[in-house]
């Protein structure tokens, strides 16, 4: 049983997703997660957790279908910690360009856009994590640490106080944003072995 101290962390299950890793992971650092569509459990969660593989209108869709957008942007909305995980992550910004033109849920002022130039695309494999903001998150996670990655695009915040941490793939990018309650990020803690494990640790105490 959770006890009156440890988190109650729910997973949105939207239809998409590498549900059963995430949920794996937190587990091993010695949380207990729930994954879930039912929107009583996600309000009455204490952590929500939005993770996601796949392309942004395919991913918005089946949030939308399965009625979680409001979920999601009310989970938000009341200061809960929330943990978006790469298609978690994009669909918080205004808009995506992957396939077309596409509105998120404008949680995040900004874009989803392509990588362009010479890189191999799509963007997969370890690479370092460069730490712009000294935050609760990344506690006991060294500056410069890799990290795993599997994807085509990445995010551009409109406003610059949103970037936690970048990446260089032939140029920077953000990787992680966060602002008061929210941190979302592109690369895969579930998949990033000891420093993603100490990420997720590091999201259960969050408060």
């Amino acid at each position: 049983m959770v006890g009156p101290m440890e988190p109650r962390i729910v997973i949105i299950d939207y239809g998409m997703g590498n549900l059963r890793s995430v949920q794996k992971a937190i587990e091993k650092v010695g949380y207990t997660a729930e994954i879930t569509q039912n929107r009583q459990s996600i309000r009455n969660a204490t952590h929500v957790v939005v993770p996601g593989q796949g392309a942004f209108c395919d991913a918005k869709r089946c949030l939308e279908e399965n009625k979680l957008t409001g979920e999601v942007i009310s989970a938000i909305q009341s200061g809960k910690p929330f943990l978006g995980i790469c298609l978690g992550l994009q669909m918080l910004f205004t808009v995506s360009y992957e396939g077309g033109v596409f509105d998120g849920m404008n949680v995040i002022p900004g874009e989803v856009v392509r990588f362009s130039g010479s890189m191999k695309i799509p963007h997969i494999g370890w690479n370092q994590l460069i730490i712009k903001k000294n935050i609760p998150i990344f506690d006991n996670i060294q500056n410069e640490s890799y990290v795993y990655y599997d994807h085509s695009f990445y995010v551009k915040p409109s406003n610059p106080e949103w970037i936690a941490a970048i990446t260089d793939y032939e140029g920077e990018f953000t990787t992680v944003v966060a602002k008061d309650n929210v941190v979302a990020t592109q690369f895969h803690p579930e998949k990033s072995q000891k420093i993603g494990l100490q990420f997720l640790k590091n999201f259960g105490m969050m408060k």
